[in-house]
């Protein structure tokens, strides 16, 4: 029975013991100070996830999120219906659940937020086979999703410098043959950019983002502030 209290540790920091379960488990704490100490640790890390404040998610979470999700299988496989758990199981199983809630504490205290309601074209390049993320290089953030077996990829950008009602940020598809409009960035939220999806022509290299007049440019006029290279 005492190597089964040692188990109720992350339970009862969580205040998910019964009453009979409880007194037990304190009777037990007065004789045990590993438990003691433990118990201390589990609460303070709780406290501490507690206070942390909301920290806005980088924005290539998301797409990684979303790609993971569409490769998940969301139905579990079937499985024989277990015998009633032993004692010593279950205290196992509330350990285990002790761990996972701590992960979700964890989770919302970072803000981590996906939304479930994706657009089609941009979720079949997140969930093709060999989509890959790469990182560009410049002023902000920017992520982009590659799927060659579609030529599409999706384009995240943010912390880019805010521009005023005049331009716009352009993003390019650029290859041998010279630099094709992809399309206007618009804007998300405060410094975030809406993913933006695009084709791929046969060629494409490189991707670079430029400062535009707000209508967008016929060619690059000035210097990429972002540049991605798919080589």
């Amino acid at each position: 029975m005492t190597a089964e209290l040692h188990t109720l540790t992350g339970a009862y920091a969580l205040d998910a013991v019964s009453d009979v379960e409880r007194a037990g488990f304190e009777r037990h704490l007065g004789e045990c100070a590993a438990c003691r100490q433990e118990v201390a640790e589990l609460r303070a890390t709780g406290a501490r996830l507690g206070a942390a404040d909301t920290v806005p998610p980088p924005p290539e979470l998301r797409l990684l999120v979303l790609a993971d999700v569409a490769r998940t299988r969301q139905l579990p496989p079937k499985v024989p219906v277990a015998r009633k758990l032993s004692r010593a199981k279950t205290w196992q199983l509330r350990t285990a659940l002790f761990g996972a809630a701590a992960a979700a504490v964890l989770a919302v205290a970072v803000g981590v937020q996906t939304s479930t309601t994706v657009a089609r074209p941009v979720d079949s390049v997140l969930s093709a086979p060999d989509a890959s993320a790469v990182q560009g290089v410049g002023q902000g953030t920017a992520t982009l999703v590659v799927s060659r077996s579609r030529n599409q990829a999706v384009l995240l950008a943010s912390g880019l410098p805010a521009l005023d009602a005049a331009h716009a940020y352009q993003v390019w598809l650029i290859g041998p043959d010279g630099a094709h409009s992809a399309g206007l960035m618009q804007p998300e939220a405060p410094g975030q950019m809406r993913p933006m999806l695009a084709d791929l022509p046969p060629g494409t290299d490189r991707i670079g983002i430029t400062v535009e007049p707000a209508g967008g440019s016929a060619g690059p006029t000035t210097p990429a502030v972002s540049r991605i290279s798919l080589t």
